[in-house]
């Protein structure tokens, strides 16, 4: 199994775990670009700090089981990010299939009340928690989960502004490129 002390590629990170699932693809002036496609790049995103915090500090198995489970948890996650006002009945099914692997179960500690998830098979784990996330997020503020405005990027966030008008990945990268753009625009009309 693969660890990894490497940093992460990845242009946006920091984002809610499941919206950090879907940007485990991304592209930049290089090409298209996917963490998951090795167990190498696998072992990156489940080594990050969020991953780890959000599978309370234990380290995850990087191995082939894992990865295939992570891509399954992320198409479900990008069928339904596709139309989150009215998911169909593909995306609701592909959800629901990955979460059909684990549980929550409520117990009493030494220190009061917790609660435990419980998967089929450890290499569920990072996807289960993942897509259970995305529930949480659905749950709180479903309209704040977006595409990056430029449509050659395919990044997501959860806008977490004041007034909720985030529209760029980044304001560094694709909201530059997109005032850029305009001002060529506007100075270069014939």
């Amino acid at each position: 199994m693969p660890s990894s002390a490497e940093p992460d590629p990845r242009p946006l990170t920091g984002e809610p775990l499941a919206i950090d699932l879907l940007n485990t693809r991304w592209i930049d002036a290089a090409g298209r670009h996917d963490l998951l496609h090795s167990l190498k790049g696998t072992a990156v995103w489940l080594n990050t700090p969020l991953v780890r915090e959000a599978l309370g500090g234990n380290p995850a198995p990087a191995g082939h089981d894992t990865r295939e489970r992570l891509h399954q948890a992320r198409a479900a996650l990008d069928e339904a990010v596709a139309n989150l006002a009215n998911p169909t009945p593909s995306a609701v099914t592909a959800v629901n299939d990955v979460l059909a692997h684990g549980r929550l179960r409520q117990v009493l500690r030494p220190d009061g009340p917790g609660t435990l998830v419980e998967v089929d098979d450890p290499a569920w784990l990072p996807a289960w928690v993942a897509v259970a996330d995305f529930l949480r997020l659905l749950a709180d503020r479903p309209e704040r989960i977006r595409a990056c405005g430029n449509p050659q990027c395919v990044l997501h966030f959860y806008d977490v502004s004041k007034n909720g008008t985030r529209r760029w990945c980044s304001m560094s990268g694709c909201g530059n490129r997109a005032k850029a753009q305009r001002h060529y625009a506007r100075h270069h009309q014939g």
